[in-house]
């Protein structure tokens, strides 16, 4: 998360002493007239001849429509930008420097605060009490940015630091230097004016969604099938969706129960979506659950058991209505759909949604599925579409992966001082690999585990792990290193790009790509290598069969946002019927035809839909960018490569693609290796 520049740099840009901080009264109408700011600009361009014309027009167009009445009338913005405009590109370059350093401060700053108000909530031990959720669903940062508009900070970025729309940037940006970059970026931060009120009503969303998520567990030794057997271990506790999905995906390796348990899995999130599932068997070992009849009983006795009341659907619409309340506060961004790809992803969404369509229809995914029917011997079932039996580690023994990383990771201290010879095997020097370790944190996370940047060097990312007592899991251990790349691409793309603005990557699909690059070689830093001959060909089919699950799921959160846009004053039960409709309507055009099976909801269970707002596209993406970078990386070396490719920093998409392996992002290069694969 972006934080802003705070009081004691106040007199810094404006010349002003600080103010004192007051209720923000933003409106979206603009206080400027396009006569009054032609006439500005020609004043400008006749007083500062040796100034660049493009970049003065930019910055006094940007800057006024950002102003509004509350900020002064035409002639003390006309002020204002006199006495504020920096004509002298070594001026302009040595306050951008300052600048830099400012906001490397307050961001630092600012994530570490958050950090310490979260910790409870995110970090597993102790109850969590209402205390708890208030302090983590403050905004700390929530005032700043109205406070730099009451200080005119804000006015004198946008003026000498002008906003460039995604057009330009890609027409532009090929013939910018590095320093040109990290001022445009500059420039991204002011494009709108929000009220800190709204601002933080969408983090309170966010954290009660989180914190809801975080809390579905389902007891799966209470659960029963309809003549009363228990099929799974009494002290398993999974999350939903990622703990459900991933017992789903080991349990191919069950030749004898298998099947069972993956039918009760399934049932089981079929209820979840339609809100069938018994409130009291949810975070609960108190109850036993057929999944089935939806029958709860207690000591043998069946009890009168109410549905959850679409708290699911719930959370989505709060999420939505906090969102959607900024809308008028963007007007060339003026909804989240817009927000979210062309601003946060810097990828239109009818792009996303043409590039999903194209590869989700490809002729390629009947024959894998065709493929997958006869491997596993019987006709294929909705949730094949997490077929996981192209992966060696399929044909291990869960138990035996879990018997080597509860031994080698007891508990998060133990993960920590794994980590460089994780890196060493991976390729990095000694020294190298110690450099990287030491400036992540591993914590025993609450929930499933995640990793969180750090925004300032001297600043440490954290690692949030899922370990029992029992030690660390293979499902954890699969999900930790996942976040172990996460962490390694927010190490290099802070601590070795070349300038703080630069500082990240595109957007959240590229972090994810580096994560599935780890995760894919979760067996090689065990010690079990894969031999297998056909090892590169089960690799393009797993990628294949895993892309068109992530963008099933994607295309149906982006089609569910688009009917919330139609229908803003949805209740939760009608999302919930539409949300179930559309999915259905997404898996009968696309997967349909691989899987053989009609109308079925499943791809409606990702819980990213819940807590974290059109995030999924981001993972189908990172997916597309981790085969490319896979197929670059074949015959390099791939710490060397992961420093240099990360190195580069926040470019767009494309021309980060570019730089990466030279080509721009593309779906063809995997389907061009599935055509091999299937020939062969």
């Amino acid at each position: 998360m972006k934080y802003f520049i705070y009081l004691f740099v106040f007199a810094f840009l404006t010349g002003c002493s600080p103010q004192t901080a007051k209720k923000s009264e933003v409106t979206p109408a603009k206080s400027i007239s396009e006569s009054s700011v032609k006439s500005i600009i020609d004043s400008l361009k006749s007083a500062c001849p040796k100034s660049d014309p493009v970049l003065l027009e930019k910055g006094v167009l940007h800057a006024a429509s950002l102003w509004r009445e509350s900020d002064g009338t035409t002639i003390d913005f006309s002020k204002f930008v006199r006495s504020q405009y920096i004509a002298d590109p070594a001026k302009r370059q040595e306050v951008f420097k300052k600048v830099s350093k400012f906001l490397e401060s307050l961001n630092g700053n600012y994530n570490e605060i958050t950090l310490d108000l979260r910790k409870t909530m995110d970090e597993s031990g102790g109850d969590i009490d209402e205390i708890d959720r208030m302090f983590a669903n403050y905004s700390v940062g929530a005032h700043m940015q109205n406070d730099f508009y009451d200080n005119k900070i804000a006015f004198s970025i946008a003026l000498n630091f002008p906003y460039f729309p995604l057009a330009e940037k890609e027409k532009l940006g090929p013939k910018w230097s590095r320093e040109e970059w990290a001022m445009a970026r500059l420039g991204d931060l002011f494009i709108s004016r929000e009220p800190a009120e709204l601002d933080q009503a969408v983090t309170e969303a966010t954290g009660n969604a989180e914190m809801y998520i975080s809390e579905y567990n389902i007891a799966m030794g209470h659960l029963r099938t309809e003549d009363g057997r228990k099929i799974f271990p009494d002290d398993m506790l999974l999350l939903t969706h990622w703990n459900l999905r991933d017992e789903l995906k080991a349990d191919y390796a069950d030749k004898k129960n298998g099947i069972e348990k993956q039918e009760m899995i399934y049932k089981v999130m079929e209820r979840i979506i339609k809100q069938e599932i018994p409130s009291v068997v949810i975070n609960s070992p108190l109850y036993e659950w057929a999944p089935y009849s939806n029958k709860v009983t207690k000591g043998g006795s069946e009890i009168k058991a109410t549905a959850e009341a679409d708290t699911r659907y719930t959370h989505i619409i709060n999420n939505f209505k906090t969102r959607k309340a900024l809308d008028q506060y963007n007007p060339e961004m003026n909804t989240s759909i817009l927000r979210k790809f062309s601003l946060e992803m810097e990828i239109a969404q009818d792009e996303v949604e043409a590039l999903f369509d194209s590869y989700l229809s490809s002729p390629q995914l009947v024959k894998v599925g065709a493929l997958i029917k006869q491997r596993l011997g019987r006709d294929l079932k909705p949730y094949d579409i997490w077929y996981d039996g192209f992966k060696t580690r399929s044909n291990i023994p869960e138990d035996l992966l879990t018997s080597k990383t509860s031994a080698l990771y007891p508990n998060p201290a133990a993960f920590h001082a794994g980590m460089p010879a994780m890196l060493t095997k991976l390729g990095w020097s000694p020294e190298r690999a110690k450099y990287i370790a030491d400036k992540i944190i591993v914590d025993p996370a609450r929930g499933s585990g995640h990793a969180w940047a750090a925004s300032r060097k001297g600043s440490l990312s954290h690692l949030r792990t899922r370990i029992s007592s029992k030690g660390m899991d293979y499902k954890g251990y699969n999900i930790a290193v996942h976040e172990f790349g996460h962490n390694v691409e927010q190490t290099v793309s802070l601590y070795d790009v070349d300038n703080y603005m630069m500082s990240g990557v595109p957007n959240s699909a590229f972090t994810e790509a580096n994560a599935f690059i780890f995760q894919s070689r979760d067996l090689f830093l065990l010690g079990m290598n894969d031999t297998n001959p056909e090892k590169e060909k089960m690799e393009t089919f797993d990628a294949s069969w895993q892309l068109m699950e992530i963008m099933g799921v994607g295309m149906v959160e982006m089609k569910v946002w688009k009917w919330l846009y139609q229908n803003p004053e949805a209740t939760p039960a009608q999302l919930k019927s539409s949300t179930i409709e559309i999915a259905n309507e997404v898996w009968n055009k696309y997967f349909a035809p691989v899987i053989g099976i009609k109308d079925s909801p499943i791809l409606a269970i990702y819980s990213h839909m819940i807590d974290t707002p059109l995030y999924l596209a981001s993972y189908s993406y990172g997916h597309v960018i981790q085969f490319q970078l896979e197929e670059f990386l074949k015959g390099k070396k791939l710490s060397d490569e992961v420093d240099r490719i990360f190195s580069q920093g926040h470019l767009t998409p494309q021309q980060w693609m570019v730089g990466a392996v030279g080509s721009k992002i593309s779906t063809q290069p995997i389907l061009n290796a599935l055509d091999k694969a299937l020939k062969q």
